[in-house]
C-alpha cells in the first residue's frame, strides 16, 4: 500500500514560493524538558493541501462526508521529501484506506467491544425516545386542557352568580325583616355552598383521572434518568478502554497510551484526528516532519461552523493536549543553534531547513496556565447561561492560539458538551450573559427570538467622558469594511439599520455610567453608537479600537440582563448578573 507520495503528485514541478513565512504553528510543551516545540504550516504545505483539495473535489462522496483532512511534508533518511496524508475518524465507513495513513494502533483491539457498546447505546436511545413519546403523555396534556377549560367555565359562572347574590342580599336586606330575611339569606348561602361543592367535585374527578397518568409518566421519567445514567457510564467505560488501548509513539522513541497522556479523561474521538495520526506514523517510520497543514472538506457538522477548503489548527480538545508528547524528540540530534524572531536569546533547535519548505522545529520555555472557571448563572436540560468574563472568546477562533472560549470550556466541563451551540455571541472584550442551547430545536427556537427581536438585552457601560443627555435613542446605520475587519463605521448608503436606546444611570467624576438597550444586534453596535459624534460622542472606557486612549485593563461594557421566553417551559426568563466595574 503506497503511503509516501511525491510532492509533484499534489503541485506542479515549477511551483514557485512567494512569501515563505509560516501562517500557523502546531505547538506543545515537552512533558519532560518543559520546552515549547513547534511545527509550522508553511505556504508549501498549504499548496500541497490545496492539491489534495482538488483531488477530493473530483468525487462528490467526499463532499457529502464532512471531516478534517491533513498532509505532512516529511524528509526521508536519504534527504528526499515526500508527503503523507490522513483523514479524521472514518472515511466512507473505513479506518484503513489505501494511500492514506492508517489509524493509530489500538482501535482494532476494542472494535468488538465498541460495536457491542454502540449497540447498547442505540438500544438505550430508542427506549428513551419511546418513553418520551408515550401516548399517555399526550392523553394527559389533552385531559389537563379539558379540565382547565371546565374549571374556567365553572369559575366564570360562579363569579356571575356571586355577583347576583350580592345584589340580592342588598335588595332583601332593604325589603325583608325577621324570619323572612333569615330564610332568604340562608338560601343564598346554600347556593354558595353548593357551588363550592360543585368545584370541589370537579377537582376530585380531575385528580382521579389524572393521578394514574401522572404516576405512569413519573415512572417513565425516572426510567429515562436511569437510562441516561447508564448511557453515560457505558460511554465513559468504552472511552476509558479505548484510550487505554490506543498507543502513541513520539520522535524520541517513547510511547504512551491516551489514558496515560490524558488521565483526567478526553473527548470521544481523541486519537482519530489527522495531526496525531500523521505525527505518529512519521515517528514510527523514521520520517522527519517539515511542515503540516489541515483543512476541512465537505458539509459542516451540527454545532460547527467549519468551511470547506479552510485551513484549521489543532483542535483544542483532542489534538492540542497531545502535541507536546508527539513532537518530543525532534531536532535534538543534529539541530544547530540560532536566534529567534528579533534576535532574542532563547535557544532554537533548527533542523530539516530548506529554501523550499522554510520549516523548522523550535524549542523555547513555555509557561501555560488557563483558568477553566466559568460562572453558570442558569442551567436546565435545554439551555445554559454563563457570566462570560472579559477577554474570553464566546466560541473558538480559527487558529490554535484562539481556542480558549466559553464553548470550549463548557465542552470539557459538561457530559453533553459536544451538543452545545452558542445562541448569540459577545465580543471578546465584553463581559456578561451568554446563552447556549443544548439541542438543535432549542437553538432554532431561541435563534428565532433573537432574529425577531423578541429578546430584551440590557448592557451597562462606563463611558470615558461626560454625556449631557439623560436618555434617548440612537439610530445610526453600521457597515463593516471587509478590508478593515472587525472595525464598524456609520455609513448611510451601505450600512444596516441599527437602533439603541440609552439612559444615563450616574455621572462619576469624568465618567458617565450608561444603560444601553440595543433593539438591533449589529457587530460593535453599542461601541460605535457611543463613540460616534452623531451618537453620544463619548467612547466606552477601554475601547481602544474606537479611539479610547485611557489606561485601563478592560473594555467597560457588560451584558447585564437578558429577558426571553423559555422555548420549552413557555415562561419568561429574566436573567441578571452584577456589573463587575
Amino acid at each position: 500500500m503506497v503511503i509516501l507520495h511525491f510532492v509533484s503528485d499534489f503541485i506542479d514541478c515549477d511551483f514557485a514560493l512567494g512569501d515563505s513565512s509560516p501562517s500557523y504553528y502546531y505547538e506543545g510543551c515537552c512533558p519532560e524538558s518543559g520546552d515549547r516545540l513547534i511545527l509550522p504550516r508553511t505556504p508549501l504545505s498549504e499548496a500541497i493541501a490545496q492539491g489534495l483539495m482538488q483531488y477530493l473535489g473530483k468525487d462528490d462522496s467526499y463532499s457529502r462526508e464532512g471531516k478534517m483532512y491533513g498532509i505532512l511534508l516529511v524528509e526521508l533518511p536519504n534527504g528526499e521529501q515526500r508527503v503523507i496524508k490522513a483523514f479524521s475518524g472514518l472515511l466512507h465507513g473505513c479506518s484503513v484506506v489505501e494511500g492514506w495513513v492508517p489509524p493509530i494502533p489500538g482501535r482494532d483491539e476494542v472494535a468488538f467491544l465498541e460495536a457491542c457498546t454502540l449497540a447498547q447505546l442505540n438500544a438505550i436511545k430508542e427506549e428513551i425516545l419511546t418513553l418520551k413519546q408515550l401516548e399517555e403523555r399526550q392523553h394527559y396534556e389533552t385531559l389537563c386542557g379539558e379540565f382547565e377549560q371546565q374549571l374556567q367555565i365553572i369559575s366564570d359562572r360562579h363569579r356571575h352568580c356571586k355577583h347576583q347574590r350580592q345584589q340580592k342580599r342588598q335588595e332583601i336586606c332593604n325589603t325583608l325583616t325577621g324570619e323572612a330575611l333569615a330564610i332568604a339569606l340562608e338560601e343564598l348561602d346554600a347556593e354558595s355552598r353548593q357551588q363550592k361543592i360543585e368545584r370541589r367535585q370537579l377537582k376530585q374527578q380531575q385528580n382521579q383521572v389524572l393521578q394514574p397518568l401522572q404516576q405512569l409518566i413519573a415512572a417513565a421519567d425516572t426510567r429515562i434518568r436511569e437510562l441516561k445514567q447508564q448511557r453515560k457510564a457505558l460511554s465513559r467505560q468504552l472511552q476509558t478502554q479505548m484510550h487505554a488501548s490506543y498507543s502513541l509513539t513520539n520522535f524520541a522513541g517513547r510511547w504512551q497510551s491516551l489514558q496515560q497522556l490524558m488521565p483526567q479523561g478526553s473527548p470521544t474521538g481523541t486519537g482519530d484526528c489527522c495531526a496525531p495520526k500523521l505525527l505518529h506514523y512519521a515517528a514510527t517510520h523514521h520520517l522527519k516532519p517539515l511542515a503540516m497543514a489541515e483543512f476541512w472538506w465537505g458539509a459542516s457538522l451540527v454545532n460547527q461552523d467549519k468551511i470547506q477548503g479552510e485551513f484549521y489548527g489543532a483542535c483544542a480538545e483532542r489534538c492540542q493536549p497531545l502535541m507536546g508528547f508527539l513532537l518530543s524528540g525532534l531536532g535534538m540530534e543534529d539541530g544547530g543553534m540560532g536566534e529567534w524572531g528579533d534576535g532574542g536569546t532563547e535557544d532554537i533547535k533548527r533542523w530539516g531547513h530548506s529554501d523550499t519548505s522554510s520549516s523548522f522545529i523550535a524549542s523555547e520555555r513555555l509557561s501555560l496556565s488557563a483558568s477553566s472557571s466559568l460562572p453558570i448563572i442558569y442551567e436546565d436540560e435545554w439551555l445554559i447561561a454563563v457570566d462570560k468574563p472579559a477577554g474570553l472568546l464566546s466560541v473558538p477562533g480559527r487558529y490554535g492560539d484562539r481556542q480558549d472560549s466559553v464553548w470550549s470550556r463548557l465542552y470539557n466541563l459538561l457530559p453533553d458538551g459536544m451538543s452545545l451551540v452558542s445562541v448569540h455571541r459577545l465580543d471578546q472584550e465584553t463581559s456578561g450573559i451568554l446563552l447556549l442551547a443544548r439541542d438543535r430545536q432549542t437553538h432554532r427556537q431561541l435563534g428565532q427570538q433573537f432574529q425577531q427581536r423578541q429578546v430584551r438585552k440590557v448592557y451597562e457601560a462606563l463611558l470615558s467622558g461626560f454625556v449631557e443627555l439623560e436618555e434617548g435613542t440612537i439610530e445610526l446605520p453600521l457597515w463593516g469594511n471587509p478590508e478593515n475587519r472587525p472595525y464598524q463605521q456609520v455609513d448611510w448608503q451601505r450600512g444596516k439599520p441599527s437602533l439603541t436606546q440609552f439612559q444615563v444611570m450616574a455621572r462619576e467624576g469624568n465618567y458617565t455610567r450608561v444603560e444601553f438597550t440595543p433593539l438591533t444586534g449589529r457587530t460593535h453596535q453599542l461601541r460605535v453608537h457611543a463613540a460616534d459624534a452623531r451618537g453620544l460622542g463619548v467612547r466606552i472606557l477601554g475601547d481602544r479600537l474606537y479611539g479610547c486612549c485611557a489606561n485601563t485593563n478592560r473594555l467597560h461594557l457588560h451584558a447585564r440582563e437578558l429577558c426571553f421566553e423559555h422555548p420549552q417551559l413557555g415562561r419568561t426568563l429574566h436573567l441578571k448578573v452584577k456589573t463587575p466595574f
